[in-house]
């Protein structure tokens, strides 16, 4: 459950009245955020709730995801950003509470060269924690198995137009906190070559792996300028707790007339360990209407599947859910 602080509001309130009686052109202050709510059901009597919303309350009926508040400081060289999230969404995503998302500063010495230091969000992964950014408004299972965020030192070069390298040395990204107690690290890297991105990280993972090793390869395509396609491969293991996991997932996006997008989201995701591998799918039907530029609307069906495992005491499920997203802009 979240409290909120009468500080954390007075705070909060003060920071955009101040930014409201400022010239946003002049200000090198920048506010941004979003809020997303939506219903959910699915459509098994037996079952009790859907699969894949990113929510610490997993239930069927009318939900709320998070509130993101997001203020930016840019001058010259230095920067910084306070991204603060509250709601089911961010409990489940940040393990501090779901109140710091991110809280960093950075450097940029020269144009193409930047540090970064404090709590950003993962660089792992083809979906992210903001239903702003993402199409489909549920999340896969490899978003959900992988680090969502992570605390410490990252270095971002852009060699090129179509060469970024990225090296970072963070605390385990089970540990969210900022507190790390284990005297134990994560080695992140990221070669990034004409929107197609290598991520590797290994160390600690902050659960019970001081070995773990972590590979994720995402990429987007363009075959016109109305249909796209996504891809997110991984793959992660560690040799002293003999248990990881590996998956793919696919993106295919269509837009259409009148700001509607159709998409499609096949995932084959395995968990593996010593014992044995557990298979499970998923098939996401995604329609997107966007209302204005701060709303859009999605509305999904979705089945999951496995002989493995079950949800809600079933080898198969399908949910539908409708969401509402507006971005403060």
């Amino acid at each position: 459950m979240i409290h909120f602080k009468p500080v954390t509001l007075t705070l909060g309130i003060l920071c955009f009245n101040s930014f409201s009686q400022t010239d946003s052109k002049k200000s090198n202050l920048s506010l941004s955020g979003s809020v997303d709510v939506y219903y959910t059901s699915n459509l098994n009597k037996d079952a009790k709730g859907t699969l894949g919303l990113l929510s610490d309350v997993q239930t069927n009926g009318f939900g709320l995801g998070m509130v993101n508040t997001i203020a930016s400081y840019k001058k010259e060289k230095i920067g910084a950003v306070a991204d603060l999230a509250f709601g089911p969404r961010a409990n489940s995503a940040n393990a501090y509470d779901g109140a710091i998302n991110q809280l960093y500063v950075y450097y940029k010495p020269v144009e193409n060269l930047k540090f970064t230091l404090g709590q950003f969000n993962t660089f792992f992964g083809y979906e992210v924690i903001s239903p702003t950014v993402n199409f489909n408004y549920t999340v896969s299972y490899l978003f959900s198995a992988g680090p969502f965020s992570h605390t410490g030192l990252r270095i971002d070069y852009n060699a090129s137009d179509d060469l970024s390298l990225m090296l970072a040395v963070t605390n385990p990204h089970g540990i969210t906190t900022g507190s790390n107690s284990t005297s134990s690290y994560q080695t992140g890297f990221q070669i990034g070559y004409k929107k197609q991105y290598l991520n590797l990280i290994y160390g600690a993972d902050g659960f019970n792996a001081n070995d773990a090793l972590l590979i994720d390869y995402t990429a987007g395509l363009n075959f016109s300028s109305t249909i796209y396609m996504g891809i997110n491969a991984a793959y992660s293991y560690s040799n002293k707790t003999e248990a990881g996991y590996k998956g793919v997932a696919l993106y295919f996006q269509k837009e259409f007339k009148n700001d509607f997008a159709l998409g499609f989201r096949p995932e084959f995701f395995s968990t593996i360990s010593a014992q044995k591998n557990l298979d499970q799918s998923a098939y996401t039907l995604t329609a997107q209407k966007t209302l204005s530029k701060e709303l859009k609307m999605i509305a999904e069906i979705r089945y999951d599947t496995s002989k493995d495992i079950t949800f809600f005491n079933r080898n198969n499920l399908t949910g539908i859910t409708v969401a509402a997203v507006y971005t403060l802009k």
